[in-house]
């Protein structure tokens, strides 16, 4: 296996997952078999192939800035959970 338990642990951490022992051989196998899938597409022979950012090929797809009216704060804030002094008030996520 090129993943082993403690790497799944180690992912699951940092997405705040927490995995069962089933679990985390279920997804150690699944990003096995995923890593592996990978590792045959460095098989191909890319040599030819030109580096594209799209696989059409764009031109610039934004629109010109325009200066137009803001919604207002009464607006924004009409459908927030909570707000105080005109701002949203979000939970606290660093401690």
């Amino acid at each position: 296996m090129k993943i082993t338990e403690e790497d799944v642990t180690y992912v699951a951490g940092l997405a705040r997952l927490s995995l069962t022992p089933e679990e985390l051989q279920t997804m150690t196998g699944q990003m096995d078999a995923i890593l592996d899938y990978v590792d045959k597409l460095n098989e191909l022979n890319t040599d030819d192939i030109v580096p594209t950012a799209h696989a059409v090929p764009m031109a610039n797809a934004f629109r010109a800035d325009q200066v137009r009216p803001s919604i207002g704060v009464t607006s924004a804030l009409a459908n927030a959970p909570q707000e105080v002094d005109n701002c949203f008030q979000v939970p606290r996520v660093i401690e």
